[in-house]
């Protein structure tokens, strides 16, 4: 099985960070992974996405143009590649910054608060975290014991005291 993921939205938004960890949770599973983030030179602001394959089989090309799965955190991206994603894809958006409804027929599109939920539970900065949380809902990607040890690779021990609010992040986006 091979899942093509696509991170969108601006620099700034946790896009790389998300990316890495469902890289991690591959790496934990001991499926084959490739990461590739892509961002302007502007960075904080500027528009940023990132391509993430996990699969069971050997990975051709890291580059993710036809996403099984996209989450989407702000308009621009959402116009940008809502069209790439393939039949029976999954999308994810953070309907508290994208205000556009998809009308394709042929996948299934989350609408989450995320923004607004984590300014809601003291969690600010954390919508990436939220809508990640629903991606793991709806794909089961991961267990909860990956996305635990994942969460220990990825953060740096002087951030250590962030992984529990991370966890809450991620149960809040997978109660969605």
């Amino acid at each position: 099985m091979t899942n093509n993921i696509l991170l969108a939205g601006f620099g700034g938004q946790g896009i790389l960070f998300i990316g890495k960890m469902l890289a991690y949770f591959g790496l934990i599973d001991e499926k084959e992974v490739s990461w590739l983030p892509s961002y302007g030179p502007e960075m904080r602001g500027g528009t940023c996405n990132c391509s993430v394959v996990v699969s069971d089989d050997p990975i051709g090309s890291p580059l993710v143009d036809e996403p099984d799965l996209l989450i989407a955190m702000n308009t621009p991206s959402y116009d940008k590649f809502i069209d790439t994603v393939v039949k029976g894809g999954k999308v994810f958006i953070d309907s508290t910054l994208v205000d556009a409804k998809c009308d394709r027929t042929d996948i299934d599109c989350y609408y989450v608060p995320a923004t607004g939920l984590a300014a809601e539970n003291n969690m600010k900065g954390m919508a990436n975290i939220i809508l990640l949380g629903k991606l793991l809902k709806e794909t089961g990607i991961a267990s909860m014991e990956t996305v635990e040890k994942a969460m220990n690779k990825v953060i740096p021990p002087k951030k250590a005291h962030l992984i529990e609010v991370n966890l809450k992040a991620i149960k809040l986006g997978m109660e969605q």
